[in-house]
């Protein structure tokens, strides 16, 4: 196992959090590769370590690619995982990201070696990105829905609590990890238009990118990413023009999207405090009367 995971170099690192994004089954639209790969651009980050592809990837499945270098060299480039280490500018911890593809084969083992890694690290936190198709229009901000199970992170970052039940992907099993290991964890998920799931969504991507940094305190440039959403709203508008059936469904997602954004009439801050302080109570004279119950 030593050997799978391939450490070039060892950080030296204060109080790093974990950022992971993996391609396949947990990217609609690619968005939350594309978000990571931007994070590691944008921030200089640094390689250090990978994980060996050869005993985790059906190689049918996830296909090396062979490239040409300078029109001539053939290269093979094989599906990878790799670390990162990097520290952006107005942000006193280091962030170690994690790019990689879904594994296909041996999640426990593949699991294992990077929870080895992030104890090893000392890592604080870990937090995922991911994106889901939705119905959600192409001409709107996407928007990013946040969960922890750990109730602590969930009052300390405003997130929810999870809830989900069904299939998972890799992401689900790092966090079930994590939460064994006692470390914190925290999932991030960017809705991405389903009738454009073959296209790489850059809005989504610059979603999680803002809903990232604001959980870590520190904000991320987004420019470059921006710039590359209005050209992606103009293609896809031009081709969703050429289809009446498809532009009127648009249209509808755009109605909904609106009619939400108008609502004025939402309670006030004390309003939900009374209302939640009264659910609470509610809730616990239940469980006393459920508890009583039992005992009888």
């Amino acid at each position: 196992m030593a050997g799978e995971l391939r450490v070039h170099r060892r950080p030296e690192l204060t109080r790093p959090v974990l950022v992971a994004a993996f391609r396949g089954w947990n990217d609609g639209a690619q968005a939350a590769s594309l978000a990571a790969g931007y994070l590691a651009k944008t921030w200089e980050a640094e390689r250090f370590a990978d994980v060996d592809p050869e005993d985790f990837f059906d190689f049918q499945a996830a296909r090396p690619h062979v490239s040409l270098e300078d029109g001539i060299t053939r290269r093979i480039d094989w599906p990878e995982t790799a670390f990162y280490r990097a520290r952006p500018d107005g942000l006193d911890r280091d962030v170690v990201l994690l790019l990689g593809i879904e594994p296909n084969l041996r999640w426990r083992t593949f699991t294992e070696l990077v929870m080895g890694l992030v104890r090893e690290l000392g890592v604080e936190m870990m937090i995922t990105l991911g994106a889901l198709l939705a119905d959600v229009p192409h001409t709107r901000p996407s928007p990013v829905t946040g969960s922890a199970s750990d109730p602590e992170l969930v009052r300390q970052l405003g997130l929810s609590s999870s809830r989900y039940e069904g299939p998972t992907g890799i992401v689900g099993v790092l966090h079930d990890a994590c939460k064994r290991a006692e470390i914190p964890s925290a999932s991030l998920w960017a809705a991405v238009p389903h009738y454009v799931s073959l296209t790489p969504s850059p809005r989504a991507a610059v979603a999680l990118c803002e809903r990232l940094g604001s959980l870590i305190g520190v904000e991320v440039d987004v420019d470059e990413l921006e710039e590359a959403a209005r050209s992606y709203e103009e293609q896809v508008s031009e081709a969703v023009a050429s289809d009446e059936d498809t532009a009127s469904y648009v249209e509808e997602l755009e109605r909904r999207v609106d009619e939400l954004e108008e609502q004025t009439d939402l309670p006030s801050g004390d309003a939900l405090a009374a209302e939640l302080t009264r659910f609470l109570r509610e809730r616990e004279e239940d469980d006393d009367g459920g508890d009583a119950a039992r005992e009888q």
